[in-house]
């Protein structure tokens, strides 16, 4: 840390002042060094939501990830600035903290590393909330739901090769030994049975043009209107895309013994592996809300669905980024106000 100017001044006079006389040791002397101020305590974090980009400003704009988050949290916070980590963290007086991490698992899991080992923040007893958008396949969710995290499965550490090299329909995948605790995590199911039941008759937004999107696929769930659920994310620093390539990730998920892969993300995995290693995994929570289908509808091609035409897009964006914020807004508010509860632990329900 580099000395504030005014010790260097101290300094440079006290070396002067030895060439030439010392006051009896009787005598204090007008000069002495100031004592050193006492460092502030530590933030002690009760909830970490972690986003992954805005779009511009933190408010008064158009919303990205963290917006909504900011504007309900941190309006009045002073941003604390981090070396390391993408952005800077806010919190509130309730011990509500948050910061925008960077997309992609490289990125945000740097982030959250520096953030975590900031001297500024007390992390012993912190739950965390890990949000952003996603993709989900039309057989398991549609534009505006939110889904809570059961698993988070990595879907890049592996094998694969092309499939013309392989048999017909079968996947080009296979785990790579040695991996075994970092492709999978199941999250604690007490915190999601908590979530689930404080957050699943939350009131979700909807627009026009994705309840016209919604038609152009065959699959009832698709079509069917935003809602609140549960399931494996998928995250991948590949923005994989395609029946086939969906159809794979269901099979990644089955393999590694989770539960349905309900929606794809580009974070959660590599962030939760920073904090196991620091804090555990007990307390984690991944939030991500759908704003596209990972696949296109069956009268189109994936490269037509990865580059619409103007006025193709699925629409809904705006909406969905306010539902995860509702979504996710219920359960903080209730481990902040219930303190005493939850600073041990999840308590029973």
């Amino acid at each position: 840390m580099r000395a504030p100017r005014s010790t260097l001044a101290w300094l440079a006079a006290a070396a002067l002042l030895a060439g030439c006389a010392s006051p009896p040791p009787s005598t204090p002397s007008a000069s002495a060094a100031p004592t050193r101020t006492q460092a502030a305590a530590p933030v002690r974090v009760k909830v970490f939501v972690a986003a992954m980009f805005e779009i511009g400003q933190n408010t008064g704009d158009r919303a990205g990830e963290f917006q909504h988050w900011y504007e309900r949290y941190w309006r009045n916070a002073t941003p604390v600035r981090v070396p390391g980590a993408l952005a800077p963290v806010y919190c509130n007086s309730d011990g509500v903290c948050g910061a925008v991490l960077g997309m992609g698992k490289v990125n945000s899991s740097a982030s959250m590393q520096a953030i975590l080992l900031h001297p500024g923040f007390d992390f012993s007893q912190a739950y965390y909330l890990i949000t952003g958008v996603a993709g989900t396949p039309p057989s398991r969710g549609t534009i505006g739901d939110v889904f809570w995290g059961s698993w988070l499965v990595d879907y890049d550490l592996g094998h694969r090769w092309a499939p013309e090299e392989n048999t017909p329909g079968a996947p080009t995948f296979m785990p790579r030994k040695g991996y075994e605790e970092y492709r999978r995590f199941r999250l604690n199911p007490a915190l999601q049975a908590w979530a689930m039941q404080l957050s699943a008759k939350t009131p979700l937004l909807d627009s026009d043009s994705a309840r016209a999107y919604r038609l152009r696929y065959p699959e009832p769930r698709a079509r069917q209107a935003p809602s609140v659920g549960l399931g494996t994310h998928m995250t991948g620093d590949t923005f994989f895309h395609g029946p086939g390539l969906s159809k794979q990730a269901q099979y990644i998920a089955r393999l590694y013994g989770a539960d349905d892969y309900v929606i794809t993300e580009m974070e959660a995995a590599a962030i939760t592996l920073v904090i196991q290693r620091t804090h555990g995994t007990d307390r984690i929570m991944s939030l991500r809300g759908a704003v596209n289908f990972d696949q296109g509808n069956p009268r189109e091609t994936t490269l037509q669905h990865l580059d619409p035409a103007p006025g193709e897009t699925a629409g809904g964006f705006a909406e969905t980024v306010e539902n995860i914020a509702r979504v996710g807004e219920r359960v903080v508010d209730h481990i902040v106000s219930q303190w005493t509860e939850w600073a041990g632990g999840v308590p029973p329900r």
